[in-house]
């Protein structure tokens, strides 16, 4: 276990903390006193948790802590804040600090989607090659920025254009994934194939 990891693993441990700073922060609004503190805390601890993932990465780049088990949390750490703030803050928060319901309609649908590529690679060739595109981390950073406007209350622009930046990309490395997941078939059944008779040796 390196350091590159132990970040991942403490952003990972954030998610739940987040979670419930924003349901109470959420509550407390219901209740018609709501507790700016919670809010701030939740902000908080969503800048730490996404700046944990810029450190983690250049951490295990330079000191060369690049790993199978973190190539492996990486992507659970990412997913799970950004689902984790995605649903909350479509749900429980008012709704000056919501998303469009689309929103995170189409960010589940991707990462459905993505999960049921890796799982149709596997039957069909029986080995996933993790293959990291550059749309996918765009992606997750233009999901973040638009996640910290809107809890920001940010209103020098309107939330919908950082939103709608974001799906841009989310649509950009949904396709890039499936893509990569008809390479990964087509190369692997491929190599499965028995040699033809033309090619096979005496």
């Amino acid at each position: 276990m390196n350091l590159a990891n132990w970040i991942t693993i403490c952003r990972i441990l954030l998610i739940p903390v987040f979670i419930g700073l924003a349901l109470y922060y959420g509550k407390s609004v219901e209740a018609g006193q709501a507790v700016e503190a919670y809010r701030i805390a939740a902000v908080v601890v969503f800048l730490v948790a996404c700046v944990s993932d810029f450190v983690d990465g250049w951490v295990a780049r330079t000191f060369n802590q690049q790993t199978r088990l973190g190539s492996r949390l990486d992507p659970i750490a990412d997913k799970g804040l950004v689902l984790a703030a995605l649903i909350t803050l479509s749900s429980t928060w008012p709704e000056t600090h919501r998303f469009p319901l689309w929103f995170p309609i189409l960010v589940i649908t991707k990462d459905v989607l993505s999960f049921g590529g890796a799982c149709l690679i596997q039957y069909c060739v029986g080995k996933v090659i993790i293959r990291p595109h550059w749309t996918g981390k765009v992606c997750a950073v233009t999901l973040m920025v638009a996640l910290a406007w809107v809890m920001l209350g940010l209103d020098w622009l309107p939330p919908l254009v950082p939103v709608i930046v974001s799906a841009v990309f989310v649509v950009a490395s949904g396709i890039a994934y499936i893509v990569d997941c008809v390479v990964q078939i087509r190369d692997g059944q491929r190599k499965l194939e028995p040699p033809s008779d033309a090619t096979r040796m005496p």
